[in-house]
């Protein structure tokens, strides 16, 4: 999951880049709203959190701007402010919610989770494979009920592929998935996390070829094996 924080004030950017780095999620900071716009015009976030006084585009301006343009992604905003006239102007531009500061990292987390939920049209349900096991609510992996003890970067690199079971992500793919643009590094970071996750799958009991190389191609999480119908 990529999250984009809009910023300016480098305290409080630093303190919710750390609180949700270490949910696992994909964090990228810009400090202006016309920033944000041209990040969300080349690339995907899953949602967008930013706060009210900005310079430049303001947070009301950035939202009426990305949805005129068509953005469907979820935008929380953050704001000294808590009268009902100011919140009402955040939710009429097209923000989904609003959190007033200071804020609680607990009740922010929770409210950005049902944010993700009610995009994605689903209440986040374990994700499953063979004998593997992913819940995106506690962010916690098994393998035949053993935890698996993942860095922030291979449970999202986990959570990538059991998301899309049946896609072949290029090493270019999972860099542009999981790394912030201005911090990407090279596709041997990729091939260290894979063999990292594989190293942990292993020692838990599975197949060491779990995460399957497409040769040439990327990774993808080898095929379940066909269950042949019952003759009757």
């Amino acid at each position: 999951m990529r999250i984009l924080i809009v910023e300016d004030d480098d305290l409080n950017a630093k303190a919710l880049e750390a609180l949700f780095t270490q949910q696992n999620y994909v964090v990228e900071r810009v400090t202006n709203g016309q920033a944000a716009v041209e990040l969300v015009d080349v690339f995907e976030y899953d949602l967008i959190l930013s706060d009210v006084l900005l310079p430049g585009v303001d947070d009301v301006r950035l939202c009426r701007q990305l949805r005129s343009q068509g953005s469907r992604t979820p935008i929380l905003l953050l704001t000294g402010k808590d009268s009902g006239h100011d919140k009402a102007i955040g939710l009429d531009a097209g923000a989904d919610d609003y959190v007033v500061k200071p804020f609680d990292p607990e009740e922010l987390s929770a409210r950005v989770r049902a944010l993700l939920r009610r995009s994605a049209g689903t209440e986040s349900p374990v994700l499953a494979w063979e004998k593997l096991q992913l819940d995106p609510k506690a962010c916690e992996v098994t393998y035949a009920d053993t935890v698996l003890q993942l860095t922030p970067k291979e449970y999202a690199l986990l959570e990538l592929l059991m998301r899309n079971s049946r896609r072949v992500f290029s090493c270019d793919m999972v860099l542009e998935q999981l790394w912030a643009y201005e911090e990407m590094p090279g596709e041997e970071a990729v091939r260290t996390h894979v063999k990292g996750l594989r190293h942990k799958l292993k020692a838990a009991g599975a197949s060491p070829d779990l995460i399957h190389t497409v040769y040439g191609v990327g990774y993808r999480l080898k095929p379940l094996p066909i269950t042949p119908p019952v003759l009757g």
